[in-house]
């Protein structure tokens, strides 16, 4: 937004958030290179899990990127990376039942995820237009309570990232569960796949923490502007 001595307030919740996206992509990329005993690609186990679990309707796609793999709720359609769709990996086959993960979770109504779908499009709105108000109550017209309108906006954003959390989380479990009880990896193959998970749940917690300090920081500003 603009330089001040607030920044300071970012700071460790700034490293953390870079210590947690180089612990996935360390995590990931190691144990990328340790193929499954059994040999299924990622696509094979999401395919058998959704089937298992009554889910045939949800399309699997290949989708660009690294770590992109996602479920959409809004088309029913799994998508997953190169890396996960063709690989055979623990980590392949770990990422690929925690996105099966939110699909379980869309398919059996999971409240928390049925929350934050509904907060998407909130959340969004909020990010953008938090900053625009508080910038201008800040600068310009500090009388009209526009900080304080822009803070409760930016709660919205907040309130996504926490309920993000037990959502993700929740898919994680489920996933070395299923993987687990289906006998896709074996018991010393569950350990690698869910450092795997354990490394990118690290990127909610940072981004959760990220947004929680920003809060702190426009309450501090705003107390200062009073």
């Amino acid at each position: 937004m603009f330089y001040d001595g607030t920044y300071i307030l970012l700071i460790p919740a700034m490293i953390f958030a870079i210590y947690a996206q180089g612990k996935v992509n360390s995590t990931f990329n190691r144990y990328l290179r340790v193929n499954s005993q059994k040999g299924y690609t990622g696509v094979e186990v999401a395919r058998m899990i959704l089937d298992s679990e009554g889910l045939e309707n949800v399309v699997i796609q290949l989708t660009n990127g690294h770590l992109t793999d996602h479920y959409d709720p809004r088309k029913n359609i799994l998508r997953l990376s190169n890396a996960v769709y063709n690989g055979t990996s623990v980590a392949s086959l770990g990422v690929a039942a925690h996105e099966v993960g939110h699909a379980i979770q869309h398919s059996r109504g999971y409240a928390p995820l049925m929350i934050r779908n509904s907060l998407v499009p909130i959340a969004n709105i909020g990010s953008q237009a938090a900053w625009i108000l508080f910038l201008i109550g800040f600068i310009f017209v500090p009388e009209l309570h526009l900080m304080e309108i822009g803070i409760i906006f930016y709660l919205s954003v907040i309130l996504f990232h926490i309920i993000t959390l037990p959502v993700e989380f929740n898919a994680s479990n489920r996933a070395i569960s299923l993987l687990e009880s289906q006998g896709v990896l074996s018991s010393n193959e569950i350990a690698p796949a869910k450092k795997v998970l354990d490394a990118a749940a690290l990127t909610y917690i940072a981004s959760t923490i990220v947004a929680i300090s920003q809060l702190f920081r426009l309450l501090l500003l705003r107390g200062r502007r009073r």
